[in-house]
Protein backbone atom coordinates (compact mmCIF):
# COMPACT_ATOMS: atom_id res chain seq x y z
CA UNK A 1 0.00 0.00 0.00
CA UNK A 2 1.37 3.78 -0.80
CA UNK A 3 2.31 5.32 2.71
CA UNK A 4 1.68 8.95 2.78
CA UNK A 5 5.58 10.21 3.04
CA UNK A 6 5.71 8.86 -0.91
CA UNK A 7 2.49 10.24 -1.71
CA UNK A 8 2.74 13.00 -4.69
CA UNK A 9 0.45 16.10 -4.25
CA UNK A 10 -0.66 18.19 -7.08
CA UNK A 11 -1.98 21.64 -5.25
CA UNK A 12 -3.94 24.51 -7.15
CA UNK A 13 -4.18 27.17 -4.91
CA UNK A 14 -3.72 30.90 -6.13
CA UNK A 15 -3.58 32.82 -2.75
CA UNK A 16 0.50 32.06 -1.72
CA UNK A 17 -1.30 32.43 2.18
CA UNK A 18 -3.30 29.29 2.03
CA UNK A 19 -0.39 27.61 0.00
CA UNK A 20 1.55 27.57 2.73
CA UNK A 21 -0.82 27.01 5.04
CA UNK A 22 -1.89 24.10 2.98
CA UNK A 23 1.85 23.16 2.56
CA UNK A 24 2.85 23.29 6.39
CA UNK A 25 -0.36 20.93 7.16
CA UNK A 26 1.07 18.07 4.63
CA UNK A 27 4.46 18.48 5.75
CA UNK A 28 2.70 17.91 9.95
CA UNK A 29 1.24 14.22 8.15
CA UNK A 30 4.78 13.63 6.34
CA UNK A 31 4.38 14.38 2.83
CA UNK A 32 6.73 16.43 1.51
CA UNK A 33 6.31 15.84 -1.98
CA UNK A 34 3.94 18.78 -3.52
CA UNK A 35 3.69 20.64 -6.44
CA UNK A 36 1.89 24.22 -6.37
CA UNK A 37 0.21 25.92 -9.27
CA UNK A 38 -1.87 29.12 -9.21
CA UNK A 39 -3.43 28.52 -12.45
CA UNK A 40 -6.09 25.50 -13.28
CA UNK A 41 -4.66 25.09 -16.72
CA UNK A 42 -1.28 24.84 -15.59
CA UNK A 43 -1.86 21.58 -12.87
CA UNK A 44 -3.74 20.18 -15.32
CA UNK A 45 -0.58 20.34 -17.77
CA UNK A 46 1.33 18.60 -15.30
CA UNK A 47 -1.36 15.99 -14.18
CA UNK A 48 -1.83 14.89 -17.60
CA UNK A 49 2.34 14.38 -17.62
CA UNK A 50 3.22 13.24 -14.30
CA UNK A 51 0.22 11.78 -13.08
CA UNK A 52 0.33 12.71 -9.06
CA UNK A 53 -1.51 10.55 -6.77
CA UNK A 54 -4.16 13.50 -5.58
CA UNK A 55 -5.15 16.66 -6.76
CA UNK A 56 -6.01 19.28 -3.92
CA UNK A 57 -7.56 22.59 -5.38
CA UNK A 58 -9.61 25.71 -3.90
CA UNK A 59 -12.96 26.27 -5.87
CA UNK A 60 -12.44 29.84 -6.98
CA UNK A 61 -8.87 29.82 -9.26
CA UNK A 62 -7.91 32.68 -11.86
CA UNK A 63 -8.35 30.92 -14.94
CA UNK A 64 -11.45 28.80 -14.10
CA UNK A 65 -13.27 26.91 -11.13
CA UNK A 66 -12.33 23.51 -8.81
CA UNK A 67 -15.74 22.43 -10.87
CA UNK A 68 -14.69 22.94 -14.63
CA UNK A 69 -10.89 21.27 -13.16
CA UNK A 70 -12.59 17.75 -11.48
CA UNK A 71 -14.92 17.93 -15.04
CA UNK A 72 -12.16 17.67 -17.47
CA UNK A 73 -10.08 15.47 -15.23
CA UNK A 74 -13.47 13.08 -15.57
CA UNK A 75 -13.39 13.06 -18.87
CA UNK A 76 -9.94 12.44 -19.44
CA UNK A 77 -9.91 8.40 -19.78
CA UNK A 78 -6.28 8.50 -18.32
CA UNK A 79 -6.99 11.23 -15.33
CA UNK A 80 -10.42 10.11 -14.40
CA UNK A 81 -9.91 8.35 -11.44
CA UNK A 82 -7.22 10.74 -9.88
CA UNK A 83 -8.22 11.25 -6.24
CA UNK A 84 -9.19 15.16 -6.22
CA UNK A 85 -10.11 17.10 -2.69
CA UNK A 86 -11.17 20.48 -2.85
CA UNK A 87 -9.95 23.03 0.01
CA UNK A 88 -12.61 25.69 -0.18
CA UNK A 89 -15.15 28.01 2.25
CA UNK A 90 -17.84 27.80 -0.86
CA UNK A 91 -20.87 26.52 0.50
CA UNK A 92 -23.17 26.70 -2.56
CA UNK A 93 -25.02 23.23 -3.09
CA UNK A 94 -25.34 24.78 -6.87
CA UNK A 95 -21.33 24.65 -7.02
CA UNK A 96 -20.97 22.08 -4.75
CA UNK A 97 -23.47 19.15 -5.79
CA UNK A 98 -21.97 18.51 -9.36
CA UNK A 99 -18.51 18.19 -7.84
CA UNK A 100 -20.01 15.51 -5.24
CA UNK A 101 -21.25 13.59 -8.35
CA UNK A 102 -18.15 13.62 -10.12
CA UNK A 103 -16.80 11.68 -7.13
CA UNK A 104 -14.75 14.02 -4.69
CA UNK A 105 -12.39 12.31 -1.99
CA UNK A 106 -13.70 15.34 0.07
CA UNK A 107 -14.01 18.76 0.75
CA UNK A 108 -11.94 20.29 3.22
CA UNK A 109 -13.19 23.98 4.70
CA UNK A 110 -11.30 27.30 4.77
CA UNK A 111 -9.62 27.34 7.66
CA UNK A 112 -9.61 23.47 8.38
CA UNK A 113 -7.99 21.35 11.47
CA UNK A 114 -5.08 19.03 10.94
CA UNK A 115 -7.17 15.93 11.82
CA UNK A 116 -10.17 16.98 9.14
CA UNK A 117 -7.26 16.81 6.54
CA UNK A 118 -5.24 14.02 7.97
CA UNK A 119 -8.91 12.19 7.85
CA UNK A 120 -9.14 12.90 3.97
CA UNK A 121 -5.40 11.89 3.04
CA UNK A 122 -6.45 8.70 4.73
CA UNK A 123 -8.83 7.86 2.98
CA UNK A 124 -7.33 8.76 0.02
CA UNK A 125 -4.69 6.05 0.86
CA UNK A 126 -7.26 3.46 1.31
CA UNK A 127 -8.89 4.80 -1.86
CA UNK A 128 -5.34 4.39 -3.77
CA UNK A 129 -4.60 1.38 -2.07
CA UNK A 130 -7.43 -0.96 -1.95
CA UNK A 131 -7.90 -4.05 -4.39
CA UNK A 132 -9.05 -7.49 -4.92
CA UNK A 133 -7.45 -8.54 -1.45
CA UNK A 134 -9.18 -6.61 0.63
CA UNK A 135 -12.38 -8.66 0.00
CA UNK A 136 -13.71 -10.73 3.30
CA UNK A 137 -12.71 -13.62 4.10
CA UNK A 138 -16.17 -14.95 3.99
CA UNK A 139 -17.54 -13.47 1.06
CA UNK A 140 -16.23 -13.82 -2.82
CA UNK A 141 -16.79 -10.10 -3.91
CA UNK A 142 -15.81 -11.37 -7.45
CA UNK A 143 -18.83 -13.47 -7.86
CA UNK A 144 -21.53 -11.21 -6.54
CA UNK A 145 -23.83 -9.48 -9.06
CA UNK A 146 -24.41 -5.59 -7.88
CA UNK A 147 -27.02 -3.00 -9.79
CA UNK A 148 -25.60 0.72 -9.99
CA UNK A 149 -28.66 3.10 -10.60
CA UNK A 150 -27.39 7.04 -11.29
CA UNK A 151 -28.20 9.68 -13.73
CA UNK A 152 -25.07 10.71 -13.40
CA UNK A 153 -22.20 9.40 -15.76
CA UNK A 154 -19.09 10.24 -13.42
CA UNK A 155 -21.34 9.42 -10.33
CA UNK A 156 -21.42 5.87 -11.86
CA UNK A 157 -17.64 6.08 -12.83
CA UNK A 158 -16.56 6.58 -9.72
CA UNK A 159 -18.80 4.53 -7.30
CA UNK A 160 -17.48 1.50 -10.04
CA UNK A 161 -14.13 2.19 -9.53
CA UNK A 162 -14.60 1.68 -5.41
CA UNK A 163 -16.07 -1.29 -6.26
CA UNK A 164 -13.71 -2.30 -8.37
CA UNK A 165 -10.76 -1.62 -6.30
CA UNK A 166 -12.74 -3.71 -3.21
CA UNK A 167 -13.06 -6.52 -5.58
CA UNK A 168 -16.26 -6.33 -7.12
CA UNK A 169 -16.66 -7.48 -10.86
CA UNK A 170 -20.34 -8.32 -11.74
CA UNK A 171 -21.49 -4.72 -11.91
CA UNK A 172 -24.70 -3.66 -14.03
CA UNK A 173 -25.51 0.03 -14.69
CA UNK A 174 -29.05 2.09 -15.22
CA UNK A 175 -29.25 5.73 -15.45
CA UNK A 176 -32.80 6.13 -13.34
CA UNK A 177 -34.85 3.86 -11.46
CA UNK A 178 -37.42 3.29 -14.04
CA UNK A 179 -34.92 2.12 -16.58
CA UNK A 180 -33.45 0.05 -13.85
CA UNK A 181 -37.25 -2.25 -13.67
CA UNK A 182 -36.76 -4.32 -16.64
CA UNK A 183 -32.78 -5.14 -14.83
CA UNK A 184 -34.98 -5.59 -11.52
CA UNK A 185 -38.07 -7.77 -12.83
CA UNK A 186 -35.26 -10.07 -14.51
CA UNK A 187 -31.90 -10.49 -13.01
CA UNK A 188 -31.39 -11.59 -9.37
CA UNK A 189 -28.94 -9.30 -7.63
CA UNK A 190 -27.11 -9.21 -4.45
CA UNK A 191 -26.80 -5.48 -3.87
CA UNK A 192 -28.67 -2.63 -5.16
CA UNK A 193 -26.58 0.96 -5.01
CA UNK A 194 -28.84 3.55 -5.98
CA UNK A 195 -28.88 7.23 -6.05
CA UNK A 196 -32.04 9.50 -4.70
CA UNK A 197 -32.85 12.16 -6.82
CA UNK A 198 -33.38 11.03 -10.91
CA UNK A 199 -35.93 11.67 -13.66
CA UNK A 200 -39.00 9.74 -14.07
CA UNK A 201 -38.68 7.58 -10.86
CA UNK A 202 -35.95 8.37 -7.98
CA UNK A 203 -34.27 6.08 -5.75
CA UNK A 204 -37.29 6.63 -3.38
CA UNK A 205 -39.46 5.09 -6.07
CA UNK A 206 -37.37 2.33 -7.24
CA UNK A 207 -37.01 1.19 -4.02
CA UNK A 208 -40.50 0.70 -2.87
CA UNK A 209 -40.99 -0.55 -6.24
CA UNK A 210 -38.27 -3.67 -5.02
CA UNK A 211 -39.91 -3.60 -1.99
CA UNK A 212 -42.98 -4.26 -2.76
CA UNK A 213 -43.61 -5.54 -6.31
CA UNK A 214 -40.65 -7.63 -7.07
CA UNK A 215 -39.31 -11.33 -7.09
CA UNK A 216 -35.97 -9.73 -4.69
CA UNK A 217 -38.05 -7.97 -1.86
CA UNK A 218 -34.94 -8.49 0.50
CA UNK A 219 -31.83 -7.54 -1.45
CA UNK A 220 -30.02 -5.15 0.44
CA UNK A 221 -30.12 -1.56 -0.98
CA UNK A 222 -27.85 1.16 0.13
CA UNK A 223 -28.63 4.95 -1.04
CA UNK A 224 -25.67 6.78 -2.25
CA UNK A 225 -27.05 10.13 -2.04
CA UNK A 226 -25.91 14.17 -1.41
CA UNK A 227 -29.70 14.39 -0.45
CA UNK A 228 -29.69 16.19 2.63
CA UNK A 229 -33.44 16.53 3.42
CA UNK A 230 -34.26 15.05 6.21
CA UNK A 231 -37.96 13.86 5.08
CA UNK A 232 -37.17 12.97 1.93
CA UNK A 233 -34.26 10.74 3.29
CA UNK A 234 -36.42 9.36 6.33
CA UNK A 235 -39.33 8.68 3.33
CA UNK A 236 -36.74 6.81 1.86
CA UNK A 237 -35.77 4.82 4.51
CA UNK A 238 -39.42 3.89 5.43
CA UNK A 239 -39.40 2.57 1.48
CA UNK A 240 -37.22 -0.05 2.93
CA UNK A 241 -33.70 1.58 2.19
CA UNK A 242 -31.27 -0.64 4.11
CA UNK A 243 -28.70 2.13 4.31
CA UNK A 244 -27.75 5.81 3.77
CA UNK A 245 -23.84 7.09 2.85
CA UNK A 246 -23.91 10.64 1.62
CA UNK A 247 -21.81 11.94 -1.63
CA UNK A 248 -18.47 12.41 -0.80
CA UNK A 249 -18.79 8.87 0.96
CA UNK A 250 -15.43 7.53 2.72
CA UNK A 251 -13.85 4.23 1.01
CA UNK A 252 -13.37 2.78 4.62
CA UNK A 253 -17.15 3.43 5.27
CA UNK A 254 -18.48 2.00 2.20
CA UNK A 255 -16.03 -1.13 2.37
CA UNK A 256 -17.73 -1.41 6.22
CA UNK A 257 -21.03 -0.53 5.02
CA UNK A 258 -20.83 -3.58 2.16
CA UNK A 259 -19.62 -5.65 4.02
CA UNK A 260 -22.18 -5.09 6.87
CA UNK A 261 -25.41 -6.07 4.41
CA UNK A 262 -23.95 -8.66 2.53
CA UNK A 263 -22.96 -10.58 5.93
CA UNK A 264 -26.47 -9.90 6.55
CA UNK A 265 -27.50 -12.30 3.26
CA UNK A 266 -25.28 -14.35 3.69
Amino acid sequence: MLSIQHLIVALAESSSVQTQIIRNALDELGIKRIEVFEQGEALLEYIARYKPDVVMSAYHLPDMTAGEMIFRMRGHVDLRDIPFILVSSETNPNLLDPMRQAGLMGILPKPFALPELSKVINDTLDFLGADQSDSDNEIDYADLSILLVDDSVMARRHIRTVLERLGFEKITESWSGKDALPLIDNTLFDLVLTDYNMPMMDGCELTSYIRTHSMQSSVPIIMISSEENAERLAAAKAAGVSAVIGKPFETSAIRKLLRAQLTRQQ
